[in-house]
């Protein structure tokens, strides 16, 4: 092929010089968002530079030009392949903000099915201690709870004394650390198909079911919801997202209908699973500090209404920070992640 090396030159530098400008824009602001007009352009650009760099490769009397397009097409090549936004996902502000939520709401249809198998539990739990109210001495293993609900609402509202006094933060540790390996353990046992998940999720219903209907039973309705809201509005989905990470590892495993091999199907979801798993550690953390230091203390040193009222506002902020952070990301991170294509 006989190319005019001069005409050549002038009709195309005007995209390399463009595309340059693209590149040094890119470099200079690593996270700079870009519409999708502009990634299509850019696209655009790195394919007639590489075809202009192929035209090229036979010719030596221009050098300079064929290290100036290598160069070009090698730095747009990294960009356009780069895995610069699993570097930026570390931000832990934006992983927190970001990345923990929309991960949830991926795999919302497994947080369903492990709300729906411990509402089964909390049903069987409920059900068994009111057909036989001595069941609960099977069903619930924590001593403090196998007395009758009315003794122990009478024996903690009457403690003239901080029963937990220079104690608060080895309890906070305490509780952190057993519900987290719980949660842990709820993840793991995904690997077994999602049976022992299932059978975790469902136990700790019954234990739930069996505690609540006990306390209304006795008329301590107010009491149950002021011990157990301001920690158990953030432990309970803590378990429960626990349980979401168990089943997506398990459909990983099973992989109904799913045409990839099972290493890669477990590399699709690893991310997703250390994400949850960090995030229910972190939710942990914060139900144990509020457990030893308000779910234990009732009235008359703390009033039922603050702590029933305490539980509600974080139960909604919960809410709102699992539906809505990150939501606004969505289209800036398609428009990113089509420079992948």
């Amino acid at each position: 092929m006989i190319i005019d090396m001069q005409r050549f030159i002038s009709e195309e530098k005007d995209c390399w010089n463009e595309l340059n400008g693209i590149l040094h824009k890119l470099e200079e602001d690593p996270g700079r968002p870009m519409s999708l007009d502009e990634t299509r352009r850019f696209y655009f650009l790195y394919q007639r530079t590489s075809a202009d760099l192929a035209k090229i490769m036979t010719f030596s009397a221009e050098p300079d030009i064929h290290r100036y397009l290598e160069s070009l097409v090698a730095r747009a090549y990294g960009e356009i392949h780069e895995t610069r936004e699993s570097r930026r996902s570390l931000s832990p502000i934006k992983w927190f903000l970001q990345t923990l939520p929309k991960t949830f709401r991926r795999h919302i249809k497994a947080f369903a099915l492990s709300l729906v198998i411990t509402l089964m539990g909390i049903t069987f739990g409920g059900g068994a201690v009111a057909l036989d109210p001595e069941a609960k001495e099977v069903l619930i293993p924590f001593s403090q709870l196998q007395v009758h609900p009315s003794e122990r609402v009478a024996k903690e509202e009457s403690a003239s004394e901080d029963r937990l006094e220079g104690r608060k933060t080895s309890g906070a540790a305490w509780y952190m650390t057993h519900n987290t390996r719980v949660s842990i353990f709820t993840v793991a046992l995904g690997a077994t198909w999602g049976i022992g998940t299932v059978i975790m999720l469902f136990y700790n219903g019954v234990i739930l079911g069996a505690v609540a209907l006990d306390y209304i039973v006795a008329d301590q309705s107010t009491f149950l919801l002021a011990w157990l809201s301001p920690h158990g509005v953030i432990e309970i989905p803590a378990i429960l997202i626990a349980g979401q990470a168990g089943l997506v590892l398990a459909g990983a495993l099973i992989g109904w209908g799913s045409r990839i091999s099972l290493q890669q199907r477990l590399r699709k979801i690893s991310g997703d699973l250390v994400t949850l798993c960090t995030g229910v550690a972190l939710m942990l953390v914060w139900t144990g500090f509020i457990e030893s230091f308000i779910s234990q203390y009732h009235e008359p040193v703390l009033p039922y209404a603050f702590k029933i009222g305490f539980g509600i506002v974080e139960f909604f902020l919960l809410i709102l920070f699992l539906w809505r952070c990150g939501s606004g990301a969505d289209k800036a991170g398609n428009n990113e992640r089509s420079l992948n294509v």
